[in-house]
Formats: C-alpha cells, sequence, structure tokens
C-alpha cells in the first residue's frame, strides 16, 4: 500500500487569543454546470458578516493536483501555505454515487500535517432526499485521519434543485438554512480557539 509523502508546514507565530479565526473553504466540486459556486457564494456571503472570522476560499476546480500525490507539485506547493494557516475548515460538498467526489478525495490526500487537530465543518447538498449526507459521513472517516473534529451539525441542502427560486436565485428560502450555518459556525469557532490555546501551552504532536 502507498503511503503519501508527509508534508510538515513551518509554523508561523500563533494567533492572539482574540483574534479571527482563519477559516478555509474548501469548494469540492469541479464538474461543468456544478452548483458549488452558487451554495459556496451564499455560504461565504454569510460568514462574511462576522467579524470574528476570516475566510481564504479554496475552489477546487482551481487546483488541480495529480493523481502521484506528490508533495513536490507545484500546485500543492502554492496550496500548502493557505491550508497550513487555517485554524478551520469548512467543505462545500456535493454527494456523487453515495460518496465524495474524487478530486477532492485527492486534495485531501495530498496533504496531512495541514489538516491535522483542526475542526472541520460541512455544507453539502444533493439530488436525492440524503441532501449529501452520505458524503458527510463519509469525510468524517478520513478526517479522522488526521485527528481533525468533525463538528456534529452540518448545513444540508436535500433535492438541491428545490432550493433555487424561479428567478434562479439560492436559496429560495435562506430562514433554515441561515440558522444551520450559524449553528455551524458556532460550533466550529468554539473548537477552533480552544484548539489554538491548547497548541499555544503544548503544539500539537510535541
Amino acid at each position: 500500500m502507498e503511503s503519501p509523502q508527509v508534508s510538515v508546514p513551518v509554523p508561523g507565530p500563533p494567533p492572539a487569543a482574540g483574534a479571527p479565526v482563519k477559516v478555509v473553504v474548501v469548494v469540492a466540486s469541479v464538474r461543468e454546470g456544478r452548483l458549488a459556486p452558487d451554495v459556496a457564494g451564499w455560504f461565504t456571503a454569510l460568514a462574511g458578516r462576522r467579524d470574528d472570522l476570516g475566510l481564504d476560499v479554496v475552489d477546487v476546480a482551481d487546483h488541480a493536483l495529480p493523481g502521484s500525490l506528490d508533495a513536490q507539485d507545484p500546485v500543492a506547493a502554492a496550496l500548502r501555505p493557505r491550508l497550513a494557516a487555517a485554524e478551520a475548515f469548512v467543505l462545500i460538498v456535493p454527494e456523487y454515487n453515495r460518496s465524495v467526489p474524487g478530486p477532492l478525495k485527492t486534495l485531501i490526500d495530498s496533504f496531512q500535517a495541514e489538516w491535522e487537530a483542526k475542526p472541520v465543518g460541512f455544507v453539502s447538498y444533493g439530488l436525492s432526499l440524503a441532501g449529501g449526507v452520505r458524503a458527510v459521513e463519509h469525510l468524517r472517516q478520513v478526517f479522522a485521519e488526521f485527528h481533525a473534529v468533525s463538528m456534529k451539525d452540518a448545513v444540508l441542502f436535500p433535492r438541491i434543485l428545490d432550493h433555487y427560486d424561479a428567478q434562479g436565485r439560492f436559496p429560495a428560502e435562506p430562514e433554515g438554512a441561515e440558522a444551520a450555518a450559524k449553528l455551524l459556525l458556532d460550533q466550529l469557532l468554539w473548537w477552533a480557539r480552544a484548539l489554538r490555546d491548547a497548541k499555544s501551552v503544548r503544539p500539537y504532536g510535541s
């Protein structure tokens, strides 16, 4: 069984205790005609209203990674400091055939230390009533390998096409989705701050 090359990011100065939490939003779909940009645009606009976090958006479609998972690949090298700087992640992920998009799995497998001991939240969608939950459950298992903390509550959009109004605006009824997103972000930031404080006393793995 082939083992991925391990990358160890050089740690920078720890953020101040009250500093906004650095959250990387990963847009996971690369298919032509994808809906992920609509979902991501809604979520980042909502999250951007808060002053307790800072956002960086990584679109998998803009960062094609090789199947070799070469740690020295220039795309991976460019992404590494952005992922390493994150204190938390939110994945915008569709469900494909009861699982996750292949390019997302490649991106995850191309890194290791960058994910470790960080909280991860999920915003998922699908064409069925499941709302992408099967993709989320697979990702929970994947991120457990990195000792990452998956948020219990996720934002789910079942039958995603029903969440567009007649003018193509998303989501058509935002109130419930906004409440779910607030709950997700509140949990995510609690864990991010708790882990920030813990790492300031003892770096992870030491």
